[in-house]
C-alpha cells in the first residue's frame, strides 16, 4: 500500500497523446488528469516532470500494450523504450503494467456515458490511464486476485 501522501501517476502512452491519471494520497482511487499532446521525447518528459512535482508523485505506472497472447509487439517495445527514458531522467520507480484491452474498455465506458465520437476521442486516453491505475491500486489492496503479468 502507498505511504500517505505518496501519489502514483499512470501513463497511457499513445503515438499522439499521453493519457494520465493520479492516485489519491491514500492510494485507493485513480483520478484522470488532462491528456497531453505528444510533442517530442524531451518535451514530453519535461512536462511529465512538472506534473510529478505538482502532485508529489513517487511512482509511475506505464501501460504496456501486450499482444493478446502476452508477447511484446512493436508498440510494447516503444513503451519499454519510453519506460527506460523515464527511469533514467526522473529517477523514480517505473512499473510496466499490462494494458491489454484497456482502450477498448475505456471506449465502452465513454459510449455508455453517451458521449459523442469527438468527445470520446478527447477522453479515451485519460479514461484508459484511470483504468490502468485503478487496476494497479486494486491489485495492491488485494481487490483483484490475479497479479499483473506485465513484468518483463
Amino acid at each position: 500500500m502507498s505511504t500517505p501522501g505518496e501519489r502514483i501517476l499512470a501513463i497511457d502512452l499513445g503515438a499522439r497523446r499521453i493519457g494520465l491519471a493520479v492516485s489519491d494520497e491514500l492510494g485507493w482511487a485513480a483520478h484522470g488528469l488532462p491528456t497531453l499532446e505528444r510533442v517530442g521525447p524531451k518535451k514530453d518528459v519535461a512536462r511529465l516532470r512538472e506534473i510529478i512535482a505538482e502532485y508529489h508523485v513517487r511512482k509511475l505506472i506505464v501501460g504496456l500494450p501486450r499482444n493478446m497472447d502476452g508477447s511484446l509487439g512493436p508498440q510494447a517495445n516503444l513503451a519499454l523504450g519510453f519506460i527506460e527514458q523515464l527511469k533514467n531522467k526522473l529517477k523514480l520507480d517505473v512499473i510496466p503494467w499490462d494494458e491489454r484491452l484497456t482502450t477498448r474498455a475505456a471506449e465502452r465506458v465513454l459510449i455508455e456515458a453517451d458521449l459523442s465520437r469527438a468527445k470520446r476521442r478527447k477522453k479515451v486516453d485519460q479514461v484508459a490511464a484511470v483504468l490502468i491505475l485503478q487496476g494497479y491500486l486494486d491489485s495492491r489492496q488485494g481487490l483483484i486476485q490475479t497479479g499483473n503479468p506485465s513484468e518483463v
